[in-house]
């Protein structure tokens, strides 16, 4: 892979919960040369087990309860920077390491002025520790083999800005990103150009000028900030926000055909729902208030919010091809790669793995996800306990455990003389039981969205040879939802 340079570049700012994968790619597939992940913490980072997904074809960054921090593909992999926030060398440096085989850059955050950024040491809080910023920075140049740049704010002085940029450039980083404002200042506040200017003067390497926004609303405007504050690089973040398509040469595209092409590469890989969501609503911003806006804000699903765009087909092809390849994997692939079957309807029945615990529970490794039973009145609970009147049998009685390490949980439900759990790890206690009461659904043949399918009385039934039962689930559309 070729050392990514940072001269002459329109580049996608780290924007928090804006610059996730989906978004890194439309703005490439516009014409953007280099794109920033989100601000990720070094803690949380070096937490993360690191998953190839051969669902989705990512590589995946992954925390112990489950969720994915930071996915990336081949497609962004020569342009891509790894942004972290930190506040020391060494573990800046093992957060890198974790990465630099996989992005064409690392960075590191130094002027977020957001509370929990400053209490932490991190961001702009290292504006003022000039010692450290040279040590994470000159560890990190040292450490890596990828191209190290960092993003600051100004200082309140010209005089002390200056000292912090040499310093900066002495420790062999190869760019350096200026916001024009300072900690204290908002987007509202307008942006100081001259002090960008006087930084691009004094110093040998790449200055990229954040910052210009509200002057950008074409790519023609790109060449005019580059003038104005004499850098050669220049890094949006708003006007990106609102429409991807800035970075198109050609002129930036209607929001609502971004929109459109931003949801299905959300799709493609499996964004989580909330975060589609609200990167939607930022496009949108001047539009939120609208009865279109409300619509959007009103949805609870990534269906309901594709369904605004005409795309529920292009979702269920998606979802039928992935439920097909993960139908073929075995369950312990399944397993490390956290996808687990789940949900009230299925496009096909399959066959499913149960295993057998030394006392006897019944066990399948399905996960309760709530948002697939939104469009239902029925849970898997209310479903078995339902199911169990119609068969003369006393309710099921649950018990419920907590893992002390990670406080997740897993529940076992006692279905007349049989136990039946998952071995899927829940979130809550709640959800632990709904996925209990699921396997017990699924392992008796009932359908959790509208009672029984072909079965026979519980007590007839044999509950060993479990591989012969045909059951209807939906499999998981994706890895670490």
């Amino acid at each position: 892979m070729s050392r990514l340079t940072y001269s002459n570049k329109a580049i996608l700012a780290p924007m928090v919960r804006i610059g996730t994968l989906p978004a890194r790619l439309l703005a490439l597939k516009y014409g953007a040369d280099i794109v920033y992940s989100e601000e990720l913490i070094d803690h949380k980072m070096l937490q993360c087990k690191k998953i190839v997904n051969p669902i989705l074809n990512t590589l995946d960054y992954v925390a112990p309860d489950g969720k994915c921090i930071f996915r990336t593909c081949g497609a962004e992999r020569e342009r891509v920077v790894f942004q972290m926030g930190t506040s020391d060398a060494e573990r800046a440096l093992k957060t890198a390491k974790m990465v630099e085989d996989y992005v064409a850059g690392i960075d590191v955050n130094m002027g977020c002025p957001k509370e929990f950024s400053i209490k932490g040491g991190m961001g702009a809080s290292l504006l003022k520790q000039p010692q450290k910023v040279k040590e994470i920075l000159s560890t990190l140049v040292c450490g890596v083999s990828r191209p190290v740049t960092c993003k600051i704010r100004i200082l309140p002085t010209l005089e002390k800005t200056l000292e912090l940029v040499k310093i900066i450039e002495s420790t062999g980083v190869a760019a350096l990103a200026v916001h024009g404002r300072e900690q204290d200042e908002r987007s509202h506040h307008p942006c100081h150009y001259d002090v960008i200017r006087e930084i691009a003067r004094v110093l040998f390497i790449p200055v990229i000028a954040n910052g210009g926004s509200g002057d950008v609303k074409s790519y023609s405007d790109i060449a005019k900030l580059k003038q104005l504050t004499g850098c050669t690089s220049v890094m949006l973040a708003r006007a990106a926000q609102w429409n991807l398509s800035i970075f198109r040469k050609e002129g930036p595209l209607p929001v609502s055909e971004v929109v459109k092409e931003y949801l299905k590469v959300a799709v493609d890989y499996d964004n989580p729902f909330p975060n589609t969501k609200y990167c939607v609503a930022q496009m949108l911003y001047d539009q939120v208030d609208t009865p279109f806006g409300r619509k959007v804000l009103g949805t609870t699903s990534m269906r309901e919010l594709c369904n605004i765009w005409e795309l529920v087909p292009y979702l269920d092809e998606v979802e039928a091809q992935r439920s097909k390849f993960i139908d073929g994997l075995s369950l312990n692939d399944q397993k490390e790669l956290g996808v687990a079957s789940f949900g009230p309807t299925a496009s096909k029945r399959r066959k499913m793995e149960v295993e057998t615990t030394e006392d006897g529970t019944m066990e399948l490794f399905v996960q309760f996800v709530k948002r697939e039973y939104q469009q239902w009145v029925t849970s898997p609970k209310s479903v078995l306990l339902e199911w169990l009147r119609t068969q003369s049998l006393p309710p099921p009685v649950y018990d419920t455990v907590e893992r002390s390490k990670d406080r997740l949980f897993k529940s076992t439900v006692r279905v007349g003389s049989d136990r039946y759990s998952s071995s899927f790890w829940s979130k809550s206690k709640r959800s632990a039981e709904q996925a209990a009461a699921l396997v017990a659904l699924i392992v008796n043949g009932v359908d959790s969205s509208c009672g029984p399918l072909e079965t026979t009385p519980l007590n007839d039934q044999q509950t060993t040879p479990l591989d012969d039962q045909q059951t209807k689930l939906h499999a998981h559309t994706g890895a670490f939802p």
